[in-house]
């Protein structure tokens, strides 16, 4: 005990051991209490570093952690791209669903106009010829057959030769040409043209309108240009020669009868959309009255006459020009296609004033 406690005190008191004390180049390793601020850092970083390679579990964790939010990232990045192409599909499938609706009520309004203009036409007397179907035209078609006429050839020759057969081909082709033509012809007869099966004073627009107002025409001194309400959303223009006939101050804001679907023509710059239906003389001429309680856009119908008119009147089957020459007024001034009156239905005739017997154009 008292050695030990001699050795702690040497060891305070003398700087170096005995051995240094001699001029020993080798040093003894210092004691702890003797370490400099530098050399005790320099420990505790090795402690640390000891310490922190203890915890390396702990990073392997956090590293294979990272690697699973990468893969989760990826995974929900494939799975917006997967819902943005579902959602434009999803559209794709609702407007062509749209599409189909549309196409649908389409074809049912094609087909409601298709039985309306068919209604039409049978109002106006016009002949019905059925349409053959792809089936029907195809039996038609393979009714005549090439064998059939090649077996009285074969029978009236004894002795075929390799070159009749052909011959007799041909020949069948021909005839069966010529039948073909034949049904086409007859097919094409029974249906006349429209123009030609009915042509009366039904095909003709006539309508009550009103002149709004009237001018002279800027480029010609006979012509009024008139603005006139027939029952449309708009006023037409109408040209007419009336200026020495009838005085400006009488076709302002007055009643009369118009053609209205007579082709619209140029005079003298001015596009006229109808006519004034007028009795008329050499001498004189007057616009016809249409009944009391009229109002633009009324019809005039004739009895005996029922029909449609035309949307527009072909200049070339020269329609009106062979209804006008049967346009007359009566002994009372009426005016009448074949004695049937300008009627307005439940309202009254359509009149001259004063001119009977006359042409109305």
């Amino acid at each position: 005990m008292k050695r030990a406690l001699s050795f702690k005190r040497s060891c305070r008191t003398s700087p170096r051991d005995p051995a240094s004390s001699l001029g020993d180049p080798v040093r003894s390793p210092p004691c702890a209490c003797r370490l400099s601020g530098s050399e005790r850092c320099l420990m505790f970083l090795a402690r640390s570093l000891f310490k922190m390679s203890g915890h390396t579990p702990t990073l392997a964790r956090l590293e294979q952690r990272a690697a699973e939010a990468d893969q989760i990232i990826e995974y929900l990045k494939q799975q917006v791209q997967l819902l943005k192409e579902k959602a434009i599909v999803q559209a794709t499938v609702r407007e062509e669903k749209k599409l189909m609706v549309e196409n649908a009520k389409l074809k049912t309004d094609i087909e409601d106009l298709k039985r309306q203009l068919l209604e039409k036409e049978r109002r106006r007397g016009v002949r019905q010829v059925a349409v053959p179907s792809a089936d029907s035209s195809i039996q038609c078609v393979s009714k005549p057959s090439v064998p059939e006429p090649s077996a009285p050839a074969s029978t009236a020759a004894p002795a075929p030769t390799a070159k009749i057969p052909p011959a007799s081909n041909n020949e069948a082709k021909k005839k069966v040409k010529a039948e073909k033509k034949g049904e086409k012809q007859e097919k094409k007869a029974p249906a006349p043209p429209q123009e030609e099966a009915k042509v009366d004073v039904s095909r003709l627009d006539l309508r009550v309108g009103r002149i709004i107002s009237a001018d002279k025409h800027p480029d010609a001194d006979a012509l009024y240009v008139e603005q006139v309400d027939v029952g449309e959303p708009a006023p037409r223009t109408v040209v007419s020669g009336l200026v020495k006939h009838v005085p400006l101050e009488q076709m302002q804001n007055r009643m009369a009868v118009l053609l209205c679907n007579l082709k619209p023509a140029k005079m003298r710059g001015v596009v006229s959309q109808a006519m004034v239906m007028c009795a008329s003389s050499p001498d004189k001429v007057e616009i016809l009255d249409p009944p009391n309680g009229a109002v633009p856009g009324d019809r005039v119908t004739f009895q005996g006459f029922p029909g449609e008119p035309d949307k527009e009147l072909n200049p070339k089957k020269k329609v009106w020009e062979q209804v006008q020459p049967d346009l007359r007024t009566d002994n009372q001034c009426v005016a009448t296609y074949k004695g049937a009156a300008f009627e307005v239905a439940g309202k009254g005739v359509c009149k001259a004033q004063t001119m009977n017997n006359s042409g109305i154009k």
